[in-house]
């Protein structure tokens, strides 16, 4: 049996779920895979067939996407051209993470595909969305990568064929601690920006981990740290606390090792603002922007020194390739 398995690579979190799914995988079947938009930091070890420009997104510095570099780096051309020539019908099950290209070649080609991704959650009945959502936003999200069933990740199973976050290996095995300090990965705001605020608090101690700089260094309470995953994993461990964006992997880790959380979502990033309600509805603070009137918030939430949302996620991986192997394996 082959099976294609497609990855969207902007940020780290699809490539995170990917390495602990893909040995399971590959004990029941040949596996190919195809990664787009190749903005990530993880260390990648697994052999890639396939790789493609996609439809990835750069950060930008005022608290979302760059849309004029994101359109500016987009080729049209080579995405239909990539899309007519992936041979997904050589398959016998092709898997979308949120991948567009792997999708829309199996919606041309009119071949099945199962979306495996935490995005597809939000198309679920089931799951908490914000009284009023971006119908704009929405259909972004729905047609980007679509595909013809999905198996999602959320942070509560909330409705069916629907998993708990795949929390990484290397996470699982830490023994946390608490020196004190405050990990930050806000990678949507610029390092100025982001120090102008937390500097502010200056009995605090921060380490952000930076989109925007390849050196490291320190501006009062604040150090700066190009995105190293080594690091970022050594900073969960020994932090009190993570400042971060709305994102799914990052605040999933963090639930999961019992540190206090809180999140500040991506503007005009409907799957952010997604999460950041189903964060709300389970106790994790939202500010909605990296202002001045988020200064008392953020000095509130600092002061809750035992407050914090813990989620012992199970080690479900296996369990979810095995359904995955058992429900969908036979073209459709």
């Amino acid at each position: 049996m082959k099976i294609l398995y497609g990855i969207q690579g902007t940020g780290n979190g699809h490539l995170s779920r990917a390495i602990e799914l893909i040995p399971h995988l590959k004990e029941e079947a040949e596996v190919d895979i195809l990664i787009s938009g190749l903005h990530h930091d993880l260390e990648f070890k697994h052999p890639i067939k396939y790789k493609k420009q996609g439809l990835g997104f750069f950060f930008g510095k005022s608290g979302g996407v760059d849309i004029w570099k994101t359109i500016r780096k987009f080729n049209v051309y080579r995405f239909i051209r990539d899309i007519k020539s992936l041979p997904v019908e050589e398959y016998d099950l092709v898997i979308s993470d949120f991948e567009p290209v792997t999708a829309w070649a199996c919606k041309l080609k009119k071949v099945f595909c199962l979306g495996l991704s935490h995005q597809s959650a939000m198309l679920n009945s089931r799951t908490p969305l914000p009284g009023n959502i971006d119908a704009f936003g929405f259909k972004i999200l729905k047609y980007y990568a679509p595909c013809s069933q999905n198996l999602s990740f959320h942070f509560k199973e909330y409705g069916h064929n629907m998993f708990t976050p795949i929390i990484r290996r290397e996470i699982r095995k830490l023994e946390v601690q608490n020196k004190g300090f405050y990990v930050v990965y806000l990678p949507a705001y610029s390092d100025e920006k982001i120090t102008s605020v937390l500097s502010q608090f200056s009995s605090t101690k921060w380490l952000v981990f930076s989109k925007h700089s390849k050196q490291a260094y320190q501006k009062n309470n604040v150090s700066i740290r190009p995105v190293n995953s080594e690091e970022f994993i050594e900073g969960l461990k020994d932090c009190e606390g993570v400042l971060c964006g709305a994102g799914f992997e990052t605040p999933a880790e963090t639930m999961h090792l019992g540190k206090k959380l809180a999140v500040i979502p991506m503007k005009n990033q409907f799957e952010q603002v997604c999460n950041a309600h189903a964060l709300e509805e389970l106790g994790v603070p939202v500010f909605y922007d990296l202002e001045e009137y988020s200064i008392e918030l953020i000095g509130h939430w600092l002061k809750q020194k035992e407050k914090s949302v813990h989620i012992n996620y199970p080690d479900n991986a296996r369990n979810v390739i095995k359904d995955l192997i058992n429900n969908f394996t036979v073209k459709i």
